[in-house]
């Protein structure tokens, strides 16, 4: 088990865990978890974490079949300035390896956003906290255990 995944058992959390076999070679992980798993891209969300101009680390979930509008996450972050962070902050702050970086039950707590496309859905799919592994559940439990803020930041 990975530490999101006893998190949501912990909460009592309605969710169902996927696993597949990680191909080393895969282009997108995110791509990846969706043709192997047989998803909709539009319900499988990316978790990227990004740094503010203030140095403060960020994550951000957005559908796979999109991608993350650093512009508009710097706005609803009320900050001037994001770009991507760097692999091995990434995985220092969050306790997961990139790949498998789960928005839940992270090493150090970050402000996280996700793309208002996941209010319309009854429940998407994030990484569970390892490459090859997604779950899924609803997108209001997702957001309260990560006190996340639904905003417009997918294009």
């Amino acid at each position: 088990m990975t530490p999101a995944i006893n998190l949501l058992k912990r909460e009592k959390i309605d969710h169902t865990v996927r696993s597949y076999v990680h191909d080393t070679h895969a282009d997108s992980f995110g791509h990846e978890a969706v043709e192997k798993l047989g998803l909709m891209p539009e319900q499988v969300f990316k978790t990227l974490v990004v740094t503010t101009d203030g140095n403060e680390l960020l994550v951000a979930l957005v559908p796979v079949s999109g991608q993350l509008d650093l512009k508009a996450l710097a706005h609803s972050a009320g900050c001037r300035k994001c770009e991507l962070a760097h692999v091995d902050a990434a995985q220092r702050a969050t306790g997961y390896l990139v790949g498998g970086i789960s928005p839940l039950a992270q090493k150090k707590r970050l402000r996280t956003f996700i793309d208002i496309s996941a209010e319309s859905l009854a429940t998407l799919n994030v990484s569970a906290g390892r490459r090859g592994l997604e779950v899924e559940l609803a997108p209001g439990d997702l957001a309260r255990l990560t006190r996340a803020v639904f905003c417009a930041i997918g294009r």
